[in-house]
Order: structure tokens, then sequence, then C-alpha cells
């Protein structure tokens, strides 16, 4: 039976979850796992294997997706425990290490700002706009990654020679910056050859023989298997070239490429003959019979070694590199007998195939379904080719593809000889010889029981300096009873040798003829910059990459990337598309200095009908987008209610009731008349507002007061207690309020009250105190002045001093002021208003101007008081994340860390998180807004819609919790994530103003 566990927005990369389902696969009672992110490539790849199912096919991109086959539903449970394991395992590694990490690249430049390379192991499907990014960043790159169109490499290399950047790749499994080992690299002494490489294991047969020839080599650089390709046109390769030629520790030029299109060969050909350094040559596939000036062309990969070292030593080049094969074969393999090759590398099994073809004739190499030589019987195998990788991890790191392979080929009478490399280096298995070892004894011996001789025959790609032993690896294969050679060349020769064919090479002349020579065109700066320099390294995907960058000197920072947009194709387009049009920063930075500069003060507490013309009729606002009455919740409706009851419209709850069913009440938002409300929002034209003035340009905001908490109107309750204060709000503390602030000649300046009280441990959503009481403090002198009745202003002045959060609606209205002064900027992504009115979260952005963007509104998480649960909470509710909207609330968690347990979100370190998560999404920082426990540094300051989207990280919201049921009021508090669709939606409907569809 199948079972299915899927990890929302819980993005691994894809080399760590193939390991983990090989982990996985080992339980006892698993049938069959596979852990995969949800793209649709990794979907197919569960449905080829029978484990795609309904909850898999619905999951998204960053999610996680785990599908176990098993007849037992408690090993889910154990595969859960294991796979949790592996991942914290994982992270406690990357905690030990002295490797900054980041999650974007603008953070990755931050922390190191003179970066000159990106190193990418990220999906293929994500790459070509990620490494985009990174040339526009000014980057060069080293693409791991594959699976990248033609199309787009062609445009990026185009792009980055435009630029005067390298693209390595993509595809580039190794390579070598200023001796620092890249990728899948071995650890090769530093030395004066430089390589330009087809960047897999070609570069490293070349590098590993030139190491144990005593040799070095400065730089390798990768150019992925395409750049010959006709399309292409060796963008990389010449560019390298010309770097190579302009660097003065490079004295010998080798360059390493797979069968390339003829016209592009000769041109490159063409090239190094021009340059000044003598250049050794490999085109895979061509059987050179002679040498042209100072391009020396070889047939081998270790011949191309042996040539370079020679060269790099001053000595002549010898007419043929052929060494003896000491192994004696007493009787060789009968005619039917085949070679099969098992190759990690696909240069390596390149070579193979080419050597095996020629020697007998069996008509070239073949690319079909894994396939390098497939005739007569005689197979070589690329198993790093897609059809063998397809959510497995690489041959080089993961044996098991191989294991059965030599199984089934043991079981073949006619195979004779299984041919196979052991490639060591950075990234490698940490020891593939013992790996490989049992299966290889077993088929020995099987071979034997059955009456016929089997022989292995192997090659050690590797280096002493390697994470494995080069010398222990060869033991290890002897000891299981494989033939090692020290060059793949030799294998495959001593392969054929079994079978009686001697492989001979013929010798080759130097042709000193006259070439025509072409002007160089001068290296770029920056590519000069990068092999004159160790490489400063942003590493975007795996991990492990940045080991040995740092083991041998290099700088590195690890960006953890996961999808943007989670993964969706047409956000990420619209996304990217944003991102080029300058205007939009410009815009954001406008709407971002409105907000710092605003000068927000409190003028006054007024009837709500006196400044809004609406409610001089039957009309009640309410909070958040449009809604009409009988879709509205619980506390909404009850605060209806009590309203109604307040205004004096009807006389009991009943009647109410049936007045607002009527019709005969309308509604309206209250941001869609300047006004904010808390929780239900709903404001009635009798009701005192205050009244808050942005003196930056007179944008006017209203906010009804705070009644305190438990049983008020705000969260639904409308008994006789509740309609009674407020009664006394708009009699009593509205008309004293409106006396001491006309006193307080321009107002009170809440910028000053909000930045001491920021300080003093307020976040102003969850935790007033603090603001409350320096609010007492600036009114209180002036109540005391009015000349009105003694007990009136105890009254007042002690409901002040018991409502620790009066000062909220203070903030609210000031949010609103802040918001609706920067909103008169009409583009841009910044986010102007976030709220909600218990069943949709409504924004609106800054380019979008009055448009509402809806999605269904989230249920708190919290705490509650006694006698009431999650069962009993009421979906979201209120204009009050106005405040996050303003970049306070939740959004500067970290300044009231003593108001977080109590809305459930933990202790400082979440508050430090969740700030922190929060800043990631911002714009800038609000220098007005200093917090201590921050640094020092600002509060939050312009929700990106684009940030929103493409980090898929949503404002956290602190809020009260409603009762779900009218008249209750509140039961809690805690904290809510607004909608991702709410922000996408945004994002997409601007894009297509700006005449930007996909």
């Amino acid at each position: 039976m199948l079972y299915t566990v899927i990890k929302k927005n819980s993005y691994q990369d894809s080399i760590n979850l193939m390991l983990l389902t090989n982990s996985i696969n080992t339980l006892n009672g698993v049938k069959k796992c596979s852990i995969m992110m949800g793209t649709a490539a990794n979907k197919d790849i569960f449905k080829n294997s029978g484990l795609l199912t309904k909850e898999a096919e619905a999951a998204a991109p960053s999610d996680m997706i785990i599908v176990v086959d098993t007849d037992d539903e408690k090993v889910v449970n154990k595969v859960l425990e294991e796979s949790d394991k592996f991942l914290n395992d994982l992270a406690v590694k990357k905690t030990k290490t002295s490797i900054e990490s980041v999650n974007s690249l603008e953070a990755a430049l931050e922390e190191m700002p003179d970066a000159n390379l990106a190193l990418f192991s990220i999906p293929g499907e994500y790459a070509a706009d990620e490494i985009e990014k990174a040339l526009d960043k000014g980057l060069n790159v080293f693409s791991f990654t594959d699976n990248i169109s033609l199309d787009d490499e062609v445009r990026l290399k185009k792009k980055a020679h435009e630029k005067g950047l390298l693209l390595m790749g993509p595809d580039c499994g190794t390579g070598i910056i200023s001796s620092i080992p890249l990728a899948f690299t071995n650890v090769v002494r530093p030395g004066n050859i430089g390589i330009v490489g087809a960047s897999g294991t070609g570069i490293q047969e070349v590098t590993t023989i030139i190491n144990r020839l005593g040799g070095g080599v400065v730089h390798a650089i990768g150019t992925g298997g395409r750049d010959l390709n006709e399309s292409v046109n060796a963008i990389t390769m010449r560019d390298a070239i010309i770097g190579l030629e302009n660097h003065d520790p490079t004295d010998v030029i080798v360059v390493i490429s797979k069968p390339p299109a003829k016209r592009v060969r000769d041109e490159i050909v063409e090239l190094l003959q021009s340059v000044s350094k003598p250049v050794v040559a490999i085109f895979l596939g061509e059987k050179p019979d002679h040498h042209e000036g100072n391009v020396y062309l070889a047939h081998t990969l270790e011949e191309t070694a042996k040539i370079a070292m020679d060269l790099a030593n001053n000595l002549p080049v010898k007419e043929n590199y052929l060494d003896d094969i000491n192994y004696e074969v007493k009787t060789p393999l009968s005619k039917e007998k085949t070679v099969k090759g098992l190759y990690s590398g696909g240069t390596l099994a390149s070579e193979a195939g080419m050597l095996i073809s020629e020697a007998l004739e069996l008509g070239g190499l073949i690319k079909k379904e894994g396939y390098i030589l497939k005739t007569n019987g005689y197979e070589v195998i690329d198993l790093g080719d897609d059809m063998y990788t397809q959510g497995k991890p690489h041959p080089m790191i993961d044996p098991d593809v191989r294991i059965e392979k030599i199984r089934e080929y043991a079981k073949d009478e006619n195979t004779g000889v299984i041919l196979l490399d052991c490639v060591l280096g950075y990234g490698s298995h940490p020891n593939m010889a013992g790996a490989l070892s049992d299966v290889i004894k077993e088929s020995i011996s099987y071979a034997k029981e059955n009456g016929r001789e089997l022989y292995f025959v192997g090659t050690v790609c590797g280096t002493e300096s390697d994470p494995q032993s080069y010398d222990e690896s060869i033991r290890i294969l002897e000891e299981a009873g494989v033939l090692v050679e020290d060059s793949n060349a030799k294998a495959v020769r001593l392969a054929l040798k079994l079978k009686g064919i001697e492989f001979t090479e013929a010798d080759k002349k130097l042709y000193n003829k006259e070439v025509s020579k072409i002007e160089l065109p001068t290296v770029s700066e920056n590519v000069h910059e990068l092999l004159n320099s160790k490489p400063r390294v942003i590493n975007i995907g795996v991990q492990s990459f940045t080991d040995s960058i740092s083991e041998y000197g290099g700088k590195s920072v690890q960006y953890d990337w996961k999808p943007v947009a989670g993964g969706n194709k047409k956000l990420i387009k619209i996304l990217n598309a944003l991102e080029k049009i300058e205007e939009i920063k410009k815009a954001n930075d406008e709407v971002i200095e409105k907000m710092k500069s605003s000068q927000p003060f409190l003028m006054d507490v007024v009837p709500a009908k006196s400044v809004i013309d609406i409610l001089n009729n039957k009309v009640l606002l309410h909070a958040g987008p449009p809604i009409e009455f009988e879709n509205m919740t619980g506390p909404m409706q009850g605060s209806c209610i009590g309203a109604v009851l307040f205004e004096g419209w009807a006389n009991n709850e009943d009647e109410a009731r049936k007045l607002l069913e009527s019709g005969e009440v309308k509604f309206s938002p209250c941001h869609h008349v300047n006004a904010v409300g808390p929780m239900g929002g709903i404001t009635s034209g009798n009701m005192p507002v205050l009244v808050v003035e942005n003196k930056l340009d007179g944008t006017v905001a209203y906010c009804t007061m705070n009644e305190g908490i438990g049983k008020v109107l705000r969260f639904g309750a409308y008994s006789e207690e509740v309609v009674e204060r407020l009664k006394w709000m708009r009699d009593i503390l509205g008309p004293v309020l409106s006396k001491a602030l006309n006193l307080k000649e321009g107002g009170l300046n809440l910028s000053v009250i909000i930045a001491k009280a920021i300080t003093m441990g307020d976040e102003f959503h969850q935790r007033n105190i603090a603001a409350t009481l320096n609010f007492v403090k600036e009114i209180t002198p002036l109540i005391v002045k009015l000349d009105i009745n003694d007990d009136e202003k105890y009254d007042v002045i002690k409901f002040l001093a018991d409502t620790d959060q009066f000062f909220l609606n203070i903030m609210m209205a000031t949010g609103k002021a802040i918001v609706d002064c920067a909103r008169k900027v009409t583009s841009g992504t910044v986010v102007t208003t976030m709220t909600r009115n218990g069943r949709e979260f409504g924004v609106r952005i800054s380019g979008m101007g009055d448009e509402w963007f809806t999605a269904p509104v989230n249920t708190p998480n919290g705490l509650y008081f006694t006698g009431f649960s999650e069962d009993d909470a009421n979906p979201d509710i209120g204009d009050s994340a106005i405040t996050e909207t303003v970049g306070v609330g939740g959004m500067a968690m970290i300044a009231a860390p003593g108001v977080t347990r109590f809305v459930g979100a933990g202790g400082f370190d979440d508050a430090l998180r969740v700030s922190n998560e929060m800043q990631e999404i911002s714009i800038s920082n609000n220098s007005n807004w200093s917090i201590p426990t921050w640094d020092f540094k600002g509060a939050c300051l312009g929700i990106d819609a684009r940030k929103v989207v493409e980090t898929g990280i949503t404002p956290l919201i602190n809020t009260g919790i409603a009762h779900k049921n009218a008249g209750v009021g509140q039961i809690g508090a805690g904290t809510v994530r607004a909608p991702l669709a709410c922000f996408e939606k945004a994002i997409i409907a601007y894009a297509k103003k700006l005449g930007i569809e996909f």
C-alpha cells in the first residue's frame, strides 16, 4: 500500500534527497520509497516508478513528497523518524562549519561584496533565470547544474561574454580556479599548466595524471559538454583560452573537447595557433596523425597529460607516448567474449568506447539510452547519463546502479571483460572501491562456478591528496580481483589485450607549416581578475561544495537556495520581468521615503459622523475588504448588533438582527473612508474616533478608541455592559480627550511616543503598555487642567491607566495616515494595506491603487483563555494588520520578546527569527523606530509583494482571537500568517497592467 506524506514548503536539494531515499530503502518493511520535491519532472519520476499518488500529484514544487510502499503503516513512522534524523544531521553538520549561510543572492553579496564567482548546483528547470541574475550582478558562473536548454545556454553565454564574464557549464562537473578545487574535483598540486575542457572526468583524468607525474595545474576551466556545439560556438572556450593566454603563471594551455562541430573545432584550432604559448588539444573521437605548429594534437587523455608535462618542463615532445602493458596474457579470451564498460564518467566512457571501436573497427560511437558503444556485443555505458540519474544520485556518489549492472553483465556468458572507473575527489563516494569490491568478488566467483573466466579491469582517477586514498582504493580493487591500470587508456588497452588485441599508436610528427595567425581579442577585466586571485564564491545549492573551497584557501558564502515563488513557472517569469523594470525600484523608494518621512500627530477625538459623511445615514463601517452582513462571521455580526443597539436603531438583539438582515443598513470597509477599525472594525456615526494627521502632506486617518479586552464590541460582544461602555466613551471619554488635545497646540507628536515605546519593549499590536503609559504621561496634565468635573477626570485617567492596549488604536490610525500618504504614489509593489474581514484577507499594493486582492483568511495560532480552545476560534479578523503594514506588530516581534509567549511564538530566539524573516520581505528599515534588541536596527519598512511571492514568506501578524460565535468576545491571542495567494494575485495584476503576461 502507498502512503504519502507532504512536507509543505520544505526545500532540500536533490542530492540530499537522493541519498536519503537510498538510506530509507534499506529499512525493514519498506518495499519501495521515493523522496523528492514536488516539481513536474519529479512527479513524472514518481509516476514511472508507480509511486504517484493523488496527494503527491497535488503537491507544490516547494513541497517535499515522501511516498512509501509498505504493508505495515507503522513503517511510515519509522521512515519519517529516519528522514528527520537524516535532515537534522545535515543541519547540525552545517552549523559546525564556519561558512556563512544566507537566503538570497542579495544577502550573499552583502556578506561578500567582492564575490567573483557563483557556483550553481540547483535543479535545471530553475537555473537559467538564477544564472542570469548572477551574471547581472557581475559574477562569473560555474554551473554544476545541468538540464538547461540549448537556447538558454546560448543566450546566457552571449550575455556573459558581453559582460566580460565566464559562464562555466552548464553540466560543469569539475573545475580548478587558482588551484582551488570546485565541485566534483580532485586535489591537484599547483603548477604552470592551464586547462580548458568539457568539465567532467576528462579534466579529472588529465589533471590527476599530471599530478602523479609530478606536475601541477593552476586552472581547469570547465566549459560544459555543448560549448563546441555549432549553436554555442565555443563562447566559453574562446574566452577561457584568451584568459589563459594573458595569465602569466600559465606556461602551457591544454584544451579538452568532446566531439565538436567541425567549423567550431577548426576556428578553435586557428585561435590556438595564434596564441603565444604551447598548446595540447584533444578532440575526443579524432585520431590525429601529426602536430601542427605550437598545437600538439593528442589521441587519448593520458597522452594529453604526458605531452603537457613535457611542454611544462621545457622538454621536447615525443613522437609516441604509448607505454607497455605489463600484464601477461597467457590465453586470450575466445572470439565470442566481449568487453563491457560501466563508467561513472562520461568522458572516460567516451574515450573507452572510442578506443574499443577503433581497435575492432566497430564503426564509431553512439549516444543513445546511456550507451556510448553498443555493437556486436561490445557495450560501453555512461551511467551518469540522465536516464540513469533521474531521481537517483550520480554513480560517482551512489554505486547501486553500477552494482546492478555488474551482476547483469556477470551473468551474461558472452561477457569476458568488465571495464570500470573509480573516480575520487570532492563530492564522490567516500569509498567507491570498497562499495564495489563485494559485487566484483561475487561476480568473479559466479563466473568460475559456471566454468568461465571473467576479468575486471579498472582505473582509479585520483590523487593521494583526495579525501579518499588513491593507493588504498587501488589496493581494495586489486584485492577484489581487479586488474588496475594507472590510466583509462591503459585499462582499455589491457581489456583489448585480454582479447588478444594489441593496441598501437602511430608516431606523430610535428609539422611546422606556415599558419595565418589571427589578432587575439583582449582579456576582460573580470576574467583577468578571476584567474589572478583566489575565488570568492557564492555557493548556490549543495552545501558540501564549500568544503574544498575553504580547505584550500578560497572564500565562500552558502546561499541556501530554494525555488522562487514556490517553483511556479509563470510567477518566476513575471518576477524576473518586473525585476528588470528600473521604474519599479524608483517608485518603491518613493513610497518608502514617504513612509519614513511621515509626521503623524494626534489632533482630536470627534464623533465619526462629523468627519466621515456616509455615517450620517444608516451605514456601518467594517474591517477588511468589502463584505455584506449575511457573509460576515459571528464576531463581526455581533459587533454590528452591538452598534445598532448603541445607535438606538433597535431595542434588542432580535430587532437588531432583523434590521441588519433586511438590507436597510448599508456597509462599507473602513479603509474606503480613511478609517481603520480593530477586529470587527464596526464603526457607527456616534462613536468617537481618534483623528491622526500626517503633517507631511495633511493626510488624515480615523480609528475608534480601544475598549479594553474580553467582552468588548470589537470582538463581537454586545451585552448591556458593552453598550453602556460605548455610551460612556461617546459622552465622557471622547469629549474629555478632545478638550485635552485642543489644549496641545499642533497636536500630540506620535512619532516621539512610538520611538520611545519601541525602545521600552512595545511592538504596537499585542504589546502597547509603554506607548499607552507615554500617552497617559502626555495627556494627563492636559486633562487635569480642564474645567470639568473631578470625577470625570478621574474616570478618564483611570480608564486610560487600566487599558494597556489603548495605544493600539492610536497606532492603527497612525498606520493608516502613513499608508494613505504613501498610497499617493501609484506605481511599485509596496504593500499599502493588509486587512481581514473574518472570511477574506485583503491586500492593496502601491501600483494597483484601490484594487483589492483577496484570499481565504487563516485562523490564528496562539494561547487561549481558560475554558477556550482552537475549536472556538474565529478566522482572523480586523484592520489592525495596518500595524504590520508599516513595519511593527508581528514584523517587529524582536522589539517585544516579552509578548512572544503570550502570542504563542516562543521566546527571544523565536522573536529574533521572526523579525529576521520579516526583513527578507521588506525593502528597508525605519531608522525613526530603532530597536535596541535588534542591534538598534530600525523596524522593517515596506513589505514588497514581489519578495513575498519570491520567497514564499508571508507577513506574520500579531492578533487577538475572537470566539466564532457572536456575543462571546475575546478568547485569546496569537499570530497568523497572511495568505500567499493575495500577493500572487497582486503581482500578476500589476504585471498585466505593465503589459507583462505569460
